[in-house]
């Protein structure tokens, strides 16, 4: 009886009336994008008329999609479309903190390993501190914070990566703490654009199909906005060229527009999706967006073991890649977690992240709660 009850809790956890699947599934495949953007070659950019290069798609929209969705778990623990106020409002706020610090440092170990890829839980740790003081704003002042953001830093990006302490061993030290291949000024306007998804209402159809077109949208703007800059012959290596880039990973105006519009339309999509019994086939995939973190943080941690077991060394990409291990990797995620989602309900990390949180941060006692009464 007490094997079947807490099957039953690990199912709820995941599959109740409140939990959001297009979320979860959304999760999924910004993981799994990440993983096809860490262990495939891809040679070629998106040509719409050639599915063959589609597979471009995950390169650096896939750590944009993740830090989207970021944001909105922030919002969605922080009251959702009702902030938290007084002292469930500080209780966030300091909770959200401790988490800040222990993602960061399982960053920071993960790193260790030498996997060659850049691990993108350092600037997460610092993109959640900075979120903090925003957790009490409407949907409508962090949309106007993100498109600030988003505006502005592409113009100054070029200027602060130009900078020679970055050539140094400080500058090197520096970028490995802050996770700088995800620089945290301009990335925390995909997290703080999530956090305004989050306070939408996202279990309305209505709501579901204007992300889904917003997104869409931006895509379009974004695409026309490359079109107009590579009309206009921008010099080469120029900073204009590096302010409009829509190069994955450039920071430019393009890709963070066109990028950031993607990862909204994504999740719109899977939102939308999963309001239909399709939600039902795509529950192995929720099931690993149910624990985003534990997928991460394991296969980076396999990908480090199988390395050390066959090469000796976990630094070879080329030799890693070359293995082909991206659908057993794949497999491997999907079975994993569908077992411990069917039996144990939350991811093993996002439990400790949860404990750790709760323990040092407890909930606030009612005033007078601790008064005798004689």
């Amino acid at each position: 009886m007490a094997v079947a009850t807490a099957v039953r809790d690990a199912w709820r956890s995941w599959n109740g009336p409140a939990r959001l699947h297009g979320i979860d599934l959304a999760r999924a495949l910004a993981v799994f994008g990440m993983l096809a953007a860490h262990l495939l070659t891809i040679e070629q950019d998106v040509v719409l008329s050639d599915p063959s290069t589609w597979i471009d798609l995950v390169n650096g929209r896939s750590s944009i999609l993740f830090a989207v969705l970021a944001g909105v778990s922030i919002a969605l623990m922080t009251g959702g479309r009702m902030p938290h106020r007084g002292g469930v409002l500080r209780v966030d706020r300091r909770r959200l903190a401790v988490r800040a610090g222990a993602v960061w440092a399982v960053g920071l170990l993960l790193t260790q390993t030498g996997v060659p890829i850049y691990v993108i839980l350092q600037a997460y740790g610092i993109l959640f501190l900075l979120a903090v003081p925003l957790l009490a704003l409407s949907a409508r002042a962090l949309w106007a914070i993100a498109a600030s953001v988003a505006l502005a830093v592409p113009w100054v990006l070029p200027l602060i990566d130009g900078l020679p302490v970055w050539g140094s061993d400080a500058g090197r030290t520096l970028f490995f703490l802050t996770g700088w291949a995800y620089p945290f000024p301009l990335w925390i306007a995909f997290v703080v654009a999530g956090m305004a998804l989050g306070r939408s209402d996202l279990g309305r159809a209505s709501i579901q199909v204007t992300i889904l077109a917003s997104g869409v949208a931006a895509v379009v703007v974004g695409g026309g906005l490359s079109t107009v800059v590579g009309a206009g012959g921008v010099a080469p290596g120029s900073y204009e060229e590096a302010v409009f880039s829509a190069e994955a990973h450039s920071g430019g105006l393009v890709e963070v527009i066109a990028s950031g519009g993607f990862a909204v339309a994504v999740i719109g999509t899977c939102l939308l999706l999963c309001r239909t019994p399709v939600t039902w086939l795509v529950a192995p995939l929720r099931a690993v967006g149910s624990m985003p973190l534990t997928a991460y943080v394991g296969q980076v941690l396999v990908w480090a073991l199988v390395a050390l077991a066959v090469f000796g060394d976990t630094t070879d990409l080329r030799a890693f890649r070359d293995l082909g291990l991206f659908w057993w990797f794949c497999l491997g995620a999907v079975l994993l977690c569908s077992a411990w989602a069917a039996t144990l309900g939350q991811g093993p990390l996002e439990r400790a992240l949860a404990s750790l949180s709760r323990r040092l941060v407890p909930r606030e006692k009612p005033p007078g709660a601790d008064r005798v009464v004689s």
